[in-house]
């Protein structure tokens, strides 16, 4: 085996990974491909380039994000350690200059003497059959991998497991939806009970817990309203070089909507085959929500991939009847996104299962967001070095905490995987129900803190 581990990616995911694993006292080669090659997005040479928002979200103890930097404090995060020391006002969140972070890591990566930087594109004179052949690898190449390596990532991965971008729709927490509106049902379930005149057929709706749906119906005023503010809500622009791919695959729903008022429901909010329990009659619409994890504390909306302001999608999808108070775990998102299918491709610790000499890192495996790629590259990391040393045990990190609940629901089997972000509704429940939100992410916060240090084995 070689002497070094070698990294593919020089974004935040690789640069954390590449810090813990020279920490360790480990030599590491880092490749990227910049300043030779950039992808659509990219434009200064630094390491760890932030592209989008200069955003790492709160910074609060009772938020999800918030929860997940406190987690990495506490690992000795690289990358969170700067982005405190160039962080810029922006009230309750982290937010950083971006020039003065990006060129911070760069010098402090240049400056550890175990690791060497390699400016080169793997797929084109390198491939990456070859580097995981003798050796260690962590591929952290980010949501704009270029096409020679998604070609050798496809052929690593199988060609039907990696995706070229990402249309996911919102995701509530099953607790917020008002069940006193919603109903369990599958279509036509209700229509075939009234049909085989079983008694009180109300009571047996009510019963349907085993249903795969929880199903939101709108009369015909709701839905008019609904679809109003949708068609007149404002959305994202996208970068030129994500139009054509995502358009040709997907289609918003604030786009469909647009094509006519009666579009939605003759498309994904077609009431065909349901009863509303408290009228006894087909309601005018009804949005479906289907569940997002195995333990079921988290719904998506069903054909709502949507390309609006995220505050625009609290505001509009609010209107829905069940939703009011809807405590959205994540917001719908379109754009290019390459990654794999991680729910069958990697375990807990982010090692390919087809090849322990191969780990993946950042947004590539389904993790989305500047603090979770981190994340992703430091469980990656710390089990790279373990197996680098021959330690047969694997970090691991308790589901209770974020860091451990986002590397579980990412290597958990999912028919229906979508890029997750970190959310209190990725968490096991509470033994108590407690219905303020606020105290209960606290609850959770607190547990997940209590528990951090008693589960890591590292």
């Amino acid at each position: 085996m070689n002497n070094y581990i070698t990294i593919i990616g020089g974004g935040l995911a690789g640069s954390e990974a590449a810090y813990q694993i020279a920490k360790a006292g480990i030599k590491v080669k880092l490749y990227e491909m910049k300043p030779k090659k950039f992808s659509p997005a990219h434009s200064n040479n630094n390491l760890a380039e932030i592209v989008c928002s200069n955003s790492f979200k709160s910074n609060l103890h009772t938020n999800a994000c918030g929860l997940l930097k406190e987690e990495l404090r506490i690992l000795d995060s690289l990358l969170i350690k700067i982005a405190d020391q160039t962080a810029v006002p922006a009230g309750q969140a982290l937010a950083v200059d971006r020039e003065i972070f990006a060129q911070n890591v760069t010098n402090q990566i240049k400056n550890m003497p175990n690791i060497e930087i390699i400016n080169e594109e793997i797929g084109e004179n390198i491939h990456l059959k070859d580097l995981a052949q003798n050796g260690i690898v962590i591929i952290a190449t980010g949501p704009l991998t270029s096409d020679a390596l998604s070609k050798e990532i496809q052929e690593l991965t199988g060609n039907t497991d990696l995706h070229f971008y990402d249309a996911a729709a919102p995701i509530v927490s099953k607790e917020s939806i008002d069940m006193n509106i919603a109903f369990w049902g599958d279509r036509y379930d209700q229509e075939r009970a009234k049909d085989e005149e079983i008694e009180n057929w109300k009571n047996r709706i009510k019963q349907m817990k085993q249903a795969n749906y929880i199903n939101l119906p709108m009369n015909k005023e709701e839905y008019e309203k609904f679809w109003n503010e949708l068609v007149h809500a404002e959305v994202v622009e996208l970068h030129n070089f994500e139009k054509r791919e995502i358009f040709e695959g997907c289609m918003p729903i604030e786009v469909m909507a647009k094509r006519g008022i009666d579009t939605l429901r003759f498309g994904p909010l077609k009431p065909v085959g349901f009863t509303d329990p408290r009228t006894g009659f087909r309601p005018y619409a009804v949005v479906q929500l289907r569940q997002d994890n195995t333990e079921g504390t988290i719904y998506n909306l069903v054909g709502f991939q949507t390309n609006l302001k995220f505050g625009e999608q609290k505001r509009v999808f609010s209107q829905i009847p069940g939703l009011q108070n809807a405590d959205f775990q994540k917001y719908g998102v379109m754009h290019r996104n390459t990654y794999i299918n991680s729910t069958k491709l990697l375990d807990n610790t982010y090692n390919f299962k087809k090849n322990n000499n191969i780990f993946f890192a950042g947004q590539i495996t389904g993790v989305e967001g500047y603090v979770e790629s981190i994340s992703s590259g430091m469980v990656a990391s710390l089990n790279a070095i373990n197996r680098f040393k021959g330690v047969n045990e694997k970090a691991t990190f308790s589901e209770l905490t974020m860091i451990g609940a986002l590397a579980k629901y990412i290597s958990t089997e999912n028919e229906k995987f979508q890029p997750m972000n970190a959310n209190f509704g990725i968490l096991p429940p509470l033994d108590e129900k407690i219905r303020d939100k606020k105290l209960r992410y606290e609850k959770l916060a607190d547990r997940a803190i209590a528990k951090f240090p008693k589960n890591i084995d590292k």
